[in-house]
């Protein structure tokens, strides 16, 4: 930052240099990427002299996007793994184990906390260094850079600021640059912008004419010029400053600017100066630091192993009590009346009852599952990427698009929505504009019918005919629009044809779009910023005004039908001006030439924005426009009006300097520009109007009731009119007449009366007021409802302006009481701002868990207010991508993500988090039993290493494959019973009650385990004659611990495959290898001496063999009972469905994935049907992953050809004959 803090005095330093910077700046200190507000500043570089440019000691072009370096690392990342509540509590039992009081060998806690950091820290190092290894790969790429008059390639992290730069074709911009020179004619280069925003239309850029030709080393070494800008920012779309060359200052404008990451294309080469550098470049400075998410799920666990903490501390207490009410001399057994160490003292029983808290501290701190946060953490990455990423189901072949988890922390997240906040264009339509109808002199063009249309008069019970189309339609995709009256010249013959071609035009002039390809009508393609400004060039090429060039101050138009039908002729018009599209102005102008002199003003944009600047007259063609429009709106088309101005030369002239005035200002340049604008952007003459059909998604009506089966409610947030947006909720299924719709309004009478007036307060006041009285008469409305049993459903409709004050904390609440009791919310003219807003109140406010969906830049916030933010990969960039939790191409894909995935997420990591808590309950208590039988001593029942394995080794795998693989039914059935999704919802797997269940059977088995073993083997002995000892008992009893609690993971699987039988085996193989290991060796350092051949003396007798077959049956009893019990008289939901179909074969998968079929061979196609087939369902309860055998038998039973295989005969031999049924063709 020091550098940034230099520029005031090395500024005065060269006041020489710099004259005009210092009249136009007061100095002040300037900090990166923020200008203070009393003292602006700008950035001088010097251009093509380094030494210049090193006083200001300018960042460098390297650039780093790790969390650590080497230094860092070890300290920054044990600070963040101990920022964890259970990881930091090992910590401190770890260093109290250490001590004399501990009961334990350190190792007991310091091996499991060791494992845990390293599988953290080596987590955390991987996706570091695969961060670093991206830094340098871009760091070390090469770019020509002028140096005593030739090019000479270094890698970009050594670029300096004012370094003349080439770049070539294909090739990204290592830094922010200005353009100075380009092969291509009058200074333009073409640039893809995919990096940046995700948009692949080309964007043009043209250098300032001064520049152009500085395109060889030789020419380009003589350039000298100074650059006052902007100090570094990150705004993407804006750029003011200065060039000063020969005492002429030439202004800037981001037309002149090539942002880093951003592709040169069509260009052989362009010559440009370095401005911002590394971390200093608009897209590093852009990067959006995404909202750190939990899921409730999580935030639940941490109050669950607070509870935990909570029993572990009453436990503590239990047994100090104990110790100090024990402790006493009568006990002379026990040598007390000697000098003895403090933690024993009979004479300070409130010391002894300390220390001993310490001690049990440590015995006890298996409570805690140190290994849980780690275990989920693998769970969730390998579902994201190993099950979510790689759905077929969620695959969009027509664009190449998996899914994409961007996070994994949410994955059960998924599984708990209530409400669903989604954007209209292009989340819900497919934003793939269709010119389909227009308005020309007050008469409509187009006989099509859009699919809200058809719908609404199905509503109105009428039937709809298809439409014949006409001879001369043509279908092309951006154009489906059919009236003979326009096409091949016929306009000619129109009662307006002077309107029709301005109207005609007007659309191949007044626009940004850049063609490419032959110039030739079949094979030219059009590069756009939006598809609705692609579609409208379209239908001119499609009406005989085909655009096919453009250069900076150019547009070529092959005009037919103009004098006579069915002539042709080339025109070019002259650009003057363009007065470009933002948010703000909501329309777009153009400032043409005509070949004869002509000067015209070509303006579209929206209806509102256009009519407030039309001249005055014409009121029935205004009126009849109008009314079309809103007919328009109401098929749910997206409409412009169009306009035209004739301009006077003189007023023209006048205006221009205006207008490069604006341009050259340094200070609110944009600001400037848009009063500039308003001075000519007036005395329109209105032309006609274009009306584009968003087309609804493939599948969303479906996707839409599915969901609402699913208890989920949809709420539409669009800036869309109203009209519009209630027509394609109704087209979605979101809303039907059945429902009773609350709609509030600012279009109303009153409100209108009031705004006539122009008084701003007086407007305010009464809006909120008028909001207010609608929403209490909505709300006593919705009450009557709410008490009749079958009332319709309720649904609001609500319209920014409304909902502004709506917001406002005095009317909130009202607004939150009615939206959660309506099925359906529909919010038109909405705001990024209010989007953000409205998720928020139903996040905070109802406490329910919230996703957001939507496909644009003005859907970012939006996406970050949610507890899941979901991004549409579409046409609108992918900025909502790059905010998201999670990236779909369709918003059909919401069913699997939500129902699938979503489901089983949640369902998986409840059974691994209660399972967890169950296991290291059942283990913990068996020690705290033994505390009874010792005096509260604080004596281990257990040897170290069996404590220290437990968690890690002995049970770690099995709840893992939990984790990943069981499913309580397949995706098809997930999907055809929506309602099971309810259950998430309603959060019926982790609550307390089912908790205290686990608890209570944890309580009885460890009961069992310590009671069984330690009575039964009172009287037992070894071969020798010899009693079982303390050692032999606890291993007896950790043996039943280890097997019991892996069989009862079995019982909570609601399919189990070939991996659950491995790794409960395996668990169970690894504590008998280890305790054969462990126990037939000894060395003089061990504390272990008493476990020496403990194992082979118990396997010696025949009491191992029947306590090993009845201690676990026994302990697991309780749990059968129950389980069956449960299911029969209280069935979860999927239990029934489980039940329903136990049947039938898992067929997932098959009728939903992609058809391939045409594209294999017929050997590949019949192994691709055979892999298709269902397989043998698993014995458990007909859920269960597919076991690879049997294929034949299932082929033939479906007609498909399989080679026989040996077992086929016995399988048919052994299969119970069942009654035939039609084969499916």
């Amino acid at each position: 930052m020091s550098g940034w803090d230099g520029i005031r005095s090395s500024t005065r330093s060269q006041q020489g240099r710099s004259q005009n910077l210092s009249q136009r700046a007061p100095s002040g200190t300037v900090t990166l990427g923020r200008v203070q507000p009393q003292a602006p500043a700008f950035r001088t570089i010097y251009c093509n002299d380094r030494d210049a440019n090193y006083a200001h000691r300018y960042k460098g072009n390297s650039i780093s996007t790790t969390k650590y370096n080497f230094f860092t690392f070890l300290p920054k990342g044990l600070y963040e793994q101990f920022r964890r509540v259970a990881n930091l509590y090992f910590l401190m039992v770890s260093i109290l184990s250490a001590t004399p009081y501990s009961p334990v060998h350190p190792v007991t806690n310091v091996v499991p906390l060791s494992l845990v950091l390293l599988v953290s820290l080596i987590k955390e190092a991987f996706e570091d260094w695969k961060r670093f290894q991206n830094d340098m790969a871009i760091n070390n790429n090469l770019v020509d850079v002028l140096q005593d008059q030739r090019w000479e390639s270094i890698p970009w992290k050594k670029l300096q600021v004012g370094d003349i730069i080439r770049v070539k074709q294909d090739g990204f911009f290592p830094a922010d640059i200005l353009l100075l020179a380009s092969t291509n004619a009058d200074g333009v280069c073409y640039v893809e912008t995919a990096n940046l925003d995700g948009e692949t239309n080309l964007k043009i850029r043209k250098a300032l004419e001064r520049t152009w030709d500085y395109v060889t080393p030789e020419k380009a070494s003589e350039f000298k010029g100074e650059m006052q800008c902007e100090q570094p920012n990150n705004s993407l779309y804006t750029f003011t400053g200065n060039l000063v060359m020969d005492n002429q200052t030439l202004p800037l404008s981001p037309n002149q600017i090539l942002l880093r990451g951003c592709c040169l294309k069509n260009t052989e080469f362009i010559v440009g100066a370095v401005i911002f550098t590394g971390h200093e470049t608009k897209v590093m400075m852009n990067s959006m630091n995404v909202p750190s998410k939990r899921s409730t799920l999580e935030r639940k666990l941490d109050k669950l192993i607070l509870t935990l903490f909570g029993t572990l501390f009453t436990m503590c207490l239990i047994g100090a009590i104990g110790s100090g009410v024990f402790i006493d001399q009568k006990y002379y057994f026990l040598g007390l009346s000697k000098s003895v160490e403090d933690q024993f003292n009979p004479n300070n029983r409130f010391l002894v009852a300390l220390l001993t808290m310490l001690t049990l501290l440590t015995l006890y701190s298996t409570i805690i599952p140190i290994s849980l946060y780690v275990s989920i953490e693998m769970i969730k990455f390998i579902q994201s990427t190993q099950f979510i990423n790689k759905d077929l189901n969620m695959y969009h072949a027509e664009t190449d698009t998996p899914a994409l988890a961007r996070t994994s922390n949410l994955n059960e997240e998924l599984g708990q929505v209530e409400y669903i906040f989604s954007d209209k264009t292009g989340t819900l339509t497919r934003n793939l504009m269709e010119f389909f109808k227009c308005s020309i002199g007050g008469e409509i063009y187009g006989t099509g019918m859009t699919e809200i249309e058809r719908g609404i008069a199905e509503r109105k019970g009428i039937k709809v005919q298809e439409v014949q189309t006409s001879t001369v339609s043509m279908r092309e995709k951006g154009f489906n629009f059919d009236d003979a009256r326009l096409m091949r010249g016929a306009w000619r013959n129109e009662p307006n044809p002077d309107a029709c071609m301005e109207f005609f035009r007007c659309l191949a002039i007044c626009h940004t779009v850049l063609p490419e390809g032959d110039e030739s009508p079949e094979k030219i393609k059009y590069q756009a910023a939006s598809p609705d400004e692609a579609a409208l060039v379209l239908a001119a090429k499609h009406f005989g005004f085909f655009f096919y060039r453009r250069t900076p101050t150019m547009i070529y138009v092959r005009e037919s039908h103009v004098e006579r039908m069915g002539k042709m002729q080339d025109v070019s018009y002259e650009i003057l001006n363009v007065l470009e599209f933002n948010s703000t102005r909501k329309r777009q102008s153009v400032v043409c030439r005509y070949p004869d002199g002509r000067l015209v003003l070509y303006c579209k944009g929206a209806d509102t924005v256009i009519y407030e600047r039309l001249v005055g007259g014409s009121d029935d063609l205004k009126k009849v426009t109008r009314e079309q429009l809103e007919q328009f709106g109401s098929a749910g088309l997206r409409t412009l009006c169009l306009a035209y101005r004739d301009l006077a030369p003189e007023m023209y002239e006048s205006w221009n300097e205006k207008f490069i005035q604006a341009k050259s200002s340094l200070r609110d340049c944009e600001k400037k520009l848009d009063e500039v604008a308003e001075l000519i952007e007036k005395d329109l003459v209105l032309i006609g109007a274009t009306a584009i059909e968003d087309k609804l998604q493939e599948g969303v009506p479906n996707c839409i009731e599915t969901l609402s089966r699913a208890g989920i409610k949809i709420w539409v947030l669009t800036g869309d009119k109203m009209e519009t947006a209630i027509n394609i909720a109704y087209a979605c299924n979101l809303l039907n007449n059945e429902m009773k719709q609350f709609i509030i309004s600012s279009e109303t009478d009153a409100i209108r009366a009031v705004e006539e007036r122009g008084d701003q307060v007086a407007i305010a006041r009464f809006i909120k007021e008028e909001v207010k009285k609608q929403l209490k008469q909505c709300l006593d409305e919705a009450q009557q409802y709410f008490h009749t049993v079958s009332g319709p459903k309720l649904a609001l409709i609500i319209d920014g302006k409304c909902l502004m004050y709506a917001l406002d904390p005095s009317l909130r609440i009202m607004l939150l009481t009615l939206s959660l009791n309506c099925s359906s919310v529909v919010c038109c003219r909405v705001s990024p701002l209010q989007k953000a807003q409205v998720t928020s109140l139903v996040k905070k406010g109802a406490r329910k868990i919230t996703l957001s969906i939507g496909d644009g830049a003005n859907d970012v916030s939006m996406i970050q207010a949610a507890h899941i933010g979901v991004g549409i990969s579409g046409l609108e960039g992918m900025q909502a991508v790059m905010a998201s939790d999670f990236a779909i191409a369709q918003f059909r894909f919401l069913k699997d993500l939500l129902l699938v995935h979503g489901r089983w997420s949640y369902l998986r990591l409840c059974k691994v988090v209660t399972y967890f808590f169950y296991k290291n309950l059942t283990f913990t208590l068996t020690q705290f039993w033994f505390t009874f039988n010792t005096g509260f001593s604080g004596q281990r029942f257990y040897d170290d290493w069996f404590q220290s394995l437990y968690n890690v080794i002995f049970t770690a795998l099995p709840v893992i494959i939990v984790g990943l693989f069981d499913k309580d039914v397949n995706s098809s059935l997930s999907k055809k019973y929506p309602e099971l999704y309810k259950e998430g919802i309603r959060n019926m797997f982790f609550k307390w009650r089912v908790v205290a269940i686990w608890a209570f059977f944890a309580v009885y088995q460890s009961l069992v385990f310590f009671y069984f073993v330690t009575v039964s083997s009172s009287t037992s002995q070894g071969s020798s004659g010899k009693m079982f000892g303390l050692w032999d008992v606890s291993t007896m009893a950790f043996t039943c611990v280890v097997v019991a609690v892996n069989l009862r993971l079995l019982m909570i699987c609601s399919s189990i495959t070939r991996w659950h039988y491995i790794s409960v085996g395996g668990s169970i193989l690894a504590w008998f290898l280890f305790i054969f290991i462990y126990s037939g060796i000894m060395t003089p350092h061990d504390r272990q001496e008493n476990v020496f051949w403990v194992i082979y003396v118990l396997m010696s007798t025949f009491y191992f063999y029947i306590s090993l077959l009845l201690v676990p049956v026994a302990a697991l009893l309780g749990d059968f009972l129950y389980l069956g019990l449960q299911r029969w008289f209280f069935p979860y939901d999927y239990q029934i469905v489980q039940e329903i179909h136990k049947d039938e074969a898992d067929d997932t998968g098959r009728s939903d994935l992609p058809d391939i079929g045409n594209q294999l061979t017929p050997d590949e196609a019949r192994s691709y049907a055979i892999s298709q087939l269902p397989r043998e369902i698993s014995k458990h309860t007909g859920f269960a992953f597919d076991s690879p055998e049997y294929e034949s038998f299932f082929a033939s039973q479906l007609g498909i050809y399989a080679p026989q295989k040996a077992w086929d005969v016995a399988r048919r031999a052994s299969m119970k004959p069942k009654p035939k049924t039609n084969k499916k063709n």
